[in-house]
């Protein structure tokens, strides 16, 4: 995992954060593994992409979600 994602992941996982500061690192985690995938996968349609980032940071903060 990146630097980046895991930092990303760590602020929108934390008790300290806003609500929009998570909100905010789970997008930019989101954008980050679309990056990635955009880099390594010829054919990658960046654009179907970016329509999904908001469920993409959605999944990402449901993710974090401790019950």
């Amino acid at each position: 995992m990146s630097e980046t994602i895991f930092r990303n992941i760590m602020l929108a996982s934390s008790n300290d954060s806003e609500p929009s500061e998570k909100r905010a690192a789970a997008v930019a985690a989101a954008l980050e593994v679309i990056a990635a995938k955009a880099l390594g996968a010829e054919g990658t349609n960046v654009q179907l992409e970016f329509n999904r980032l908001s469920e993409y940071a959605d999944r990402i903060q449901q993710a974090l979600t401790v019950e």
